[in-house]
């Protein structure tokens, strides 16, 4: 747009021939007066969709470091997670050591009850 000639051409390619006709009509204050209104339109929309991407920017910023938070949290439970099951493991092994002894000792206990039961009837026929 620093060239005259491209910048008319693009002004004139923006104007219906209805606008035109209503620009044919007016004086060059008015025509000056509208088109300052209207730069200055077009200054504040450009200024308030600036300030709504700066505001996204931020909104963008605050939830990555909110996933950066929570991808951390996120290690650190599955660690956890990882020694609680190693931990469950060796807890699971343990209770079925305790099983097996338990059912040799009852296995053992039942041979002793059947013998001394065994002795019993013995003694007492």
């Amino acid at each position: 747009m620093l060239n005259g000639v491209i910048a008319t051409a693009v002004a004139a390619g923006l104007c219906t021939p209805e606008d035109a006709k209503v620009l044919a009509g007016r004086t060059d204050p008015q025509i000056i007066n509208d088109s300052m209104a209207l730069t200055i339109q077009c200054v504040a929309i450009v200024s308030n969709m600036g300030c709504r991407l700066h505001v996204r920017n931020l909104e963008v910023k605050t939830l990555r470091s909110q996933v950066t938070i929570l991808q951390r949290l996120l290690k650190e439970s599955k660690k956890k997670v990882g020694e609680v099951k190693e931990e469950n493991k060796r807890l699971k092994a343990l209770v079925d050591s305790y099983a097996d002894d338990l059912v040799i000792r009852s296995t053992e206990q039942s041979k002793t009850t059947n013998k001394l039961q065994k002795q019993y009837e013995k003694a007492t026929s």
